[in-house]
């Protein structure tokens, strides 16, 4: 699958999933929700929470 199909499928732009993947961009819980739909998956098998620092 592309970026583009991915994007197009989830309603997002390719510039979205690109920051997705590299780590620059925390999806909304909608946009975490479409992906792991996309794939059959759940939220937490497709991304990794991590606190940021306080």
């Amino acid at each position: 699958m592309t970026q583009q199909q991915l994007a197009d499928l989830v309603n997002a732009s390719r510039q979205t999933i690109i920051s997705l993947e590299n780590g620059r961009y925390n999806p909304s819980i909608v946009l975490a929700h479409r992906i792991a739909q996309v794939f059959h998956k759940q939220i937490e098998d497709v991304f990794i929470f991590e606190e940021s620092p306080k």
